[in-house]
């Protein structure tokens, strides 16, 4: 028994002292990410709606050879578009001209303390850059929450969108019929709680399974660097905001207007659900199954095809680059889908 406790003592000692180390490896981050290089050339572009004016940053990736083709990467509700950067090279590699945005919000972009969000003000601002770039045809991918605005931009852009697809995203279910809605101000409250710590836990539940690599500090870091800055309360208002927006604006019944040729790449292992701490603890197990979720799916998309990454969480192109990589460079190559 006095072994055991000893032991105890021990693990729980290494694990102070491990966090400890990452902890001391976090710097505060102003809300627009001044002190942060992006991998790429940074631009901004001034969004005027809403009365107001805004900034939302995008990275653009020209490739030596190119091919004539432009991919735009749409990042998810807990990343910015930095961490697209392997991704963004290896497409780089093969011609490719990558877009990489911001969307207001998030990253380097404007951080408004009033601001409606939607899907369809953030279709229409990408889509702002893209006409600017005089890039009338391109191809899209969205992760995680930027798989339910790409799903938006294929509905709103079909002549626009020369392929979709949809890499572990979001909204594959209404988060409205499991769990009771919390409003603006609970959200709020719920993202001052947050800690490099609560961060980590999440990531390593819903995305890695439990091990952590050295490679997944860098993400985590960028989202947890705000909460020990002065800008803490905008950033964390702004996360209350998209929540929101998540949760009240499903995307479920578009899956079927689709007419993009799509292709679905779904980590299986994936079980995140927006509002799931907060559904009926029987209701819980039943969200964010996503070994049906992506076959539920590709079942209402015309023209589609799905990509099973067995053993494989929310971030496969974070986790699993290799196996992630092969299925979408074979896709976005192709000149029909079968």
């Amino acid at each position: 028994m006095k072994f055991k406790n000893l032991k105890y003592l021990f693990l729980l000692c290494l694990s102070l002292t491990m966090t400890a180390q990452d902890l001391s490896q976090l710097k505060p981050l102003d809300a627009e990410l001044t002190a942060v290089s992006y991998p790429f050339p940074v631009t901004f572009k001034i969004i005027k709606n809403q009365g107001q004016d805004l900034k939302m940053a995008y990275m653009e990736a020209k490739p030596n050879n190119p091919n004539g083709k432009t991919i735009v990467l749409l990042h998810g509700k807990n990343f910015n578009a930095y961490y697209f950067e392997q991704t963004a090279r290896r497409l780089q590699q093969e011609g490719f001209r990558v877009i990489m945005p911001d969307q207001i919000g998030f990253g380097k972009s404007s951080k408004p303390k009033q601001y409606q969000f939607s899907f369809q003000q953030l279709a229409e601002n990408t889509k702002s850059i893209l006409d600017d770039l005089k890039i009338n045809k391109f191809l899209l991918l969205g992760h995680s929450m930027g798989g339910m605005l790409a799903t938006k931009i294929a509905v709103m852009y079909p002549e626009s969108i020369e392929k979709l697809i949809l890499v572990n995203p979001i909204g594959l279910e209404d988060y409205r019929k499991f769990s009771p809605y919390q409003n603006v101000d609970k959200q709020y409250a719920a993202e001052l709680k947050n800690t490099y710590q609560s961060y980590k836990d999440y990531q390593l539940k819903f995305y890695y399974d439990g091990k952590w690599k050295p490679e997944y500090d860098p993400w985590l870091n960028l989202l947890a660097g705000w909460t020990i800055s002065e800008d803490f309360p905008i950033t964390a208002w702004n996360a209350a905001l998209t929540s929101d927006m998540i949760y009240t604006q499903p995307v479920v019944d578009d899956f079927e207007k689709i007419t993009t040729p799509t292709l679905l790449i779904i980590g299986t292992r994936d079980r995140t659900a927006i509002g799931k701490a907060n559904a009926p603890k029987e209701l819980q197990p039943l969200m964010g199954l996503y070994q049906n979720l992506g076959k539920e799916t590709q079942k209402k998309i015309k023209n589609s095809k799905l990509v099973e990454l067995e053993n494989v969480g929310h971030s496969p192109h974070i986790e699993v680059f290799d196996r992630f990589i092969k299925p979408l460079l074979e896709f976005v190559k192709i000149t029909n889908l079968t």
